[in-house]
């Protein structure tokens, strides 16, 4: 297990905290193997009953690690990010969120497959694709718009609008604000409770009001994935790292 992911067993519910503040708490290979792991346990554990998903620090992540995509490295297996998106997206067991500062790319297209989103006061979510010269991911492009509308959608993942907590609540994107020093105690509060409720109706309810074809969100994320792959090896991105590393605005021809 990953040292930049806490797994802690309390009351059945699964708290695992994303530990890497000083790097903005950004998901690297090790993170997304580590965050499967623990999803894929939360389901063949029957007294796991609810995963509580927050991080340390003032920031929720940056996002992926940039230096996974500059220096790729071939993964034996399945890589960990397809791991994580797959186990996330298929996850029986209910997952409660505490945004608990900015929520950034990945950071907030994971939130889709999540389905209680709690955010504190300080809280911030954007999905800056075009930004760096990538495109939508974890089947955000489906499920984003589905989740909050297209005007909505394309002011985030097009324009790369960030959104404040009160903004999201407004989007549909969040379900509730709590002041900052709130969030955790009150995000647990609603854990513990959805992990003592009737196990099988939760799990059906969860499936039910879910209600998205399985096979079209994963489609649309091997679709996503090709076009990422080709946008990662083309001169946007190239120009787009670049500039970001030496602190200017990329030029594109």
């Amino acid at each position: 297990m990953s040292t930049n992911l806490i797994v802690e067993i309390k009351h059945r519910v699964m708290r695992l905290t994303i530990n890497r503040p000083e790097l903005k708490n950004a998901l690297d290979r090790s993170l997304y193997g580590a965050l499967a792991d623990a999803l894929e346990a939360s389901q063949s554990d029957p007294q796991i009953r609810a995963v509580l998903l927050t991080a340390t620090g003032d920031i929720f992540t940056a996002g992926n690690d940039l230096a996974d995509f500059v220096n790729p490295i071939e993964e034996t297996g399945t890589p960990n990010v397809i791991r994580f998106l797959k186990a996330i997206s298929e996850c029986e067991t209910p997952i409660i969120v505490a945004v608990n500062g900015p929520a950034i790319g990945i950071g907030l297209t994971m939130l889709l497959h999540c389905d209680m989103v709690y955010a504190s006061t300080s809280a911030s979510f954007r999905a800056p694709f075009t930004h760096v010269g990538v495109v939508p991911e974890a089947a955000s492009s489906l499920l984003l718009p589905l989740a909050v509308g297209n005007a909505w959608a394309n002011d985030l993942m097009i324009a790369g609008r960030t959104l404040n907590a009160e903004e999201a609540l407004s989007a549909g994107l969040i379900s509730r604000v709590f002041e900052d020093e709130n969030l955790l105690a009150e995000s647990l509060k609603i854990a513990e409770q959805v992990a003592g409720l009737a196990p099988n109706s939760v799990k059906q309810s969860k499936q039910l009001i879910r209600g998205i074809n399985k096979e079209q969100v994963k489609a649309q994320m091997q679709k996503e994935g090709e076009i990422f792959a080709e946008q990662l090896a083309s001169a946007e991105f190239k120009e787009s790292v670049a500039a970001f590393y030496e602190k200017r605005a990329p030029k594109f021809d």
